[in-house]
């Protein structure tokens, strides 16, 4: 079942009272985890380097780091700038398997001024767990994100 974004929103911008990046992406991992089932991992990864994301605060096993942006469907989100949602990892050749449980995954992008700052990563243990409700709510949520923090 899709949860109602649009409430998540509302609730998210509320908790989000801070305009530090440390403290609202932590919330944000928290919030998200919380809130939407059947997940298990949520987290940003940053551009520290160039064509490189390091790992930020997240929800969840012990995540891979570093990833290039030639690799993987983080990687692919931050090297197009364009959400990935993927129904199988385990389809996709260059996938980097953090977490085997892992099945499916929806990156977004976090852009700030034309700069990518981010990518937001949500992992589930069931295959074909995000879909097109899930990709716009989930952008959202990035949006609210993005217009409560100070990213620069």
């Amino acid at each position: 079942m899709t949860p109602d974004y649009s409430l998540l929103n509302r609730q998210l911008a509320a908790l989000l009272d801070t305009r530090d990046w440390l403290t609202n992406s932590a919330q944000t991992c928290a919030f998200i985890m919380e809130q939407v089932a059947d997940l298990n991992w949520v987290g940003f990864y940053l551009q520290g380097e160039p064509e490189l994301l390091t790992l930020g605060p997240f929800q969840g096993k012990p995540a891979c780091h570093p990833i290039p942006f030639s690799k993987g469907v983080c990687g692919a989100a931050a090297r197009t700038r364009t959400t990935q949602r993927v129904d199988d990892v385990h389809a996709v050749v260059d996938h980097i398997a953090c977490d085997a449980a892992s099945r499916s995954e929806l990156v977004v992008p976090v852009i700030v001024n034309d700069h990518l700052w981010g990518v937001l990563d949500l992992d589930s243990p069931r295959q074909a767990r995000f879909n097109a409700a899930d990709r716009e709510g989930v952008e959202a949520l990035v949006a609210t994100f993005i217009e409560r923090t100070d990213l620069t």
